[in-house]
């Protein structure tokens, strides 16, 4: 299924019609432009809601903001809906309620929630609709995530664990950030991947070829990143067909070991450009040559990685020697 993609951030908000057609409106823009579902609120004149929207490569990064309502997937919303996703939902400013797969979950601020809009789910926000979701393709969630059915409608603790780490890292997730990208948009979507695999790793089964070639695939991730670390823009997918592995083996592979793909490859990355910046032998290549050296080709990223590994600039880290 092709992705929806968007170049732009997309905005609707309730406040560009009048008051007493906005929930009309709202239920019309949600179903049109999201998922066919039906909406009701305690506080239909004083209704006021809006989204924005943005695409970070194949995920959809939305945040909703409004008053209290109670939102449902129904059968006929099942059958009118031409496309499908499982949706990652977290909201940081008060309690709220998700039902699906006959689990019905109470989620405190913070916590974390993922649906299936192939099946039926109802979900209230008695207070405000305040929430971060994140659009997530079928075949994505399928890679990182042994049997997602058994998921929906579970929460995830958001204060404790890697579900913590990983309501942490989705909050930042801004429809802005899928625009200005701190980094190339795999690199996120891949570690958002890997968090949600870890908030639910320790019942993600390995296959038993995996259980007996675990420790010598996770040496060999890490002699092809030592290898390849250079290039700029590698990835998971790259490491994984290097190895003849599947990108999901891969990543199962490192979850077990607590490890992220993205942070060994900077943890590589970052060990070179320590040794490269603090021996005089190098001095004859530019601080931005080092950077492109280790396959960090955006010379503010090389800075920003210098600043959270050596606790200084490059160009600081070079003359402290």
């Amino acid at each position: 299924m092709a992705a929806r993609t968007t170049a732009v951030i997309e905005t609707w908000s309730t406040g560009l019609v009048e008051p007493e057609r906005r929930l009309d409106y709202w239920i019309g823009a949600v179903c049109e432009c999201f998922l066919e579902m039906d909406i009701t609120t305690p506080v239909r004149s004083g209704f006021d809601c809006s989204i924005e929207r943005g695409q970070l490569d194949t995920i959809g990064i939305n945040r909703v903001e409004g008053s209290a309502q109670h939102v449902y997937r129904r059968k006929a919303s099942l059958a009118r809906s031409g496309t499908n996703y499982y949706y990652l939902l977290c909201k940081t400013d008060n309690a709220w309620t998700a039902s699906q797969n006959g689990r019905s979950s109470l989620l405190l601020p913070s916590d974390l929630v993922l649906l299936d809009s192939r099946r039926c789910y109802e979900f209230n926000f008695p207070q405000t609709s305040n929430t971060l979701s994140l659009e997530l393709p079928i075949a994505w969630v399928e890679s990182w995530i042994t049997d997602p059915d058994q998921r929906i409608g579970e929460r995830i603790d958001g204060r404790s664990g890697w579900g913590a780490v990983l309501s942490a890292f989705a909050r930042q997730l801004t429809p802005q950030l899928a625009i200005e990208r701190p980094l190339p948009a795999q690199v996120l979507t891949d570690q958002l991947g890997s968090l949600l695999a870890l908030a639910y790793g320790s019942e993600i089964p390995a296959t038993p070829a995996e259980q007996r070639d675990g420790v010598k695939l996770l040496d060999e991730i890490g002699r092809v990143i030592r290898l390849r670390y250079a290039e700029p823009g590698l990835t998971a997918a790259t490491v994984a067909k290097h190895l003849h592995v599947s990108e999901r083996t891969l990543h199962r592979c490192l979850n077990k070991a607590g490890l992220t793909f993205s942070g060994l490859l900077n943890d590589c990355r970052m060990a070179v450009a320590r040794r490269m910046l603090s021996e005089p032998r190098f001095d004859c290549i530019s601080v931005g040559g080092i950077g492109l050296r280790v396959g960090l080709s955006d010379p503010s990223h090389f800075i920003r990685q210098c600043r959270k590994y050596l606790g200084m600039t490059p160009g600081a880290f070079r003359q402290q020697r």
